[in-house]
């Protein structure tokens, strides 16, 4: 017994009910739209057979929509990049799903590898390049769904945007 507490759970408490969120159909927060790139990357028989590599332009594919939100996959051709860019007043959540990306900031720059996840706000820029010499896919989820990705010119212009979250 905790003396610490005067509260005691007894029984099953996943069995009340009324204290049970309900499963939501879409994901609403940060930590879910996460979870909804992790289940996706974790499911490659849903997208592993869409990929295509291009060597002239970057390929993407929109994956799945929702209320107010887009899923992407992407693939990077080793020495593609995006530009340095913004997301408007999307947020987003960058995950790798398969080889290795460098993501550059005016903070600096960090390899991200398999499974690793970037979770942005408004407003932030940033550049992502495959400086590998191996292909790359990535998922990235918008919410609201993108509707302006302004490139910018340089690193002072970079610097003038939020840090991640």
């Amino acid at each position: 017994m905790n003396s610490d507490s005067d509260l005691q759970i007894a029984g099953d408490i996943l069995a009340v009910q009324h204290l049970l969120q309900p499963a939501r159909e879409h994901p609403a927060t940060v930590a879910e739209f996460a979870g909804l790139a992790r289940s996706v990357a974790a499911d490659r028989a849903s997208w592993e057979h869409l990929v295509e590599y291009d060597a002239t332009s970057r390929w993407y594919h929109r994956l799945r929509t929702g209320p107010g939100y887009e899923v992407w996959l992407l693939s990077w051709v080793p020495g593609q990049g995006s530009g340095l860019h913004g997301h408007g007043d999307s947020s987003g959540v960058l995950t790798v799903l398969s080889g290795e990306l460098t993501e550059r900031t005016p903070q600096g720059e960090r390899t991200l590898r398999e499974g690793a996840q970037r979770v942005f706000a408004p407003g932030y820029a940033h550049e992502v390049v495959n400086d590998s010499l191996e292909g790359a896919v990535s998922l990235h989820v918008y919410y609201p769904g993108l509707t302006q990705m302004p490139m910018h010119t340089g690193a002072a212009r970079c610097a003038e945007e939020p840090a991640a979250v």
